[in-house]
């Protein structure tokens, strides 16, 4: 290979890598169908209100395999974007307050 060829080849690779980065996570069941769209590989806009679509007649997702439910989405495209799907909260208790175990439990009204 020739160092022309190399480095013809390099510039190449450079300014294409900005389009190989992942996407950021997305939440499925909060998300707008241009955020879906812009997150997931393989999604585009079609794609993306048919899964918004779905989660308003259906309620939200309980897993990311449940996408499969809607058309035009494949298990194959699931398992590319796995780890870019998530269904809420990813830290322990952000769905509800956390618990405080100094509290003392309400005390009871005296019976009459």
């Amino acid at each position: 290979m020739s160092l022309k060829h190399f480095s013809s080849t390099l510039v190449a690779l450079l300014l294409l890598a900005p389009l190989v980065v992942s996407a950021e996570p997305v939440n499925i069941n909060t998300a707008d169908a241009t955020a879906l769209a812009k997150a997931l590989n393989g999604v585009g806009p079609a794609k993306a209100k048919a899964i918004v679509s779905y989660r308003e007649k259906n309620g939200p997702f309980k897993t990311a395999d449940q996408l499969a439910m809607v058309e035009g989405i494949s298990q194959k495209l699931i398992e590319r974007n796995r780890a870019d799907i998530k269904l809420g909260a990813e830290r322990a208790g952000a769905d509800k307050p956390a618990a405080n175990p100094a509290a003392k439990p309400a005390a009871k009204a005296p019976a009459s």
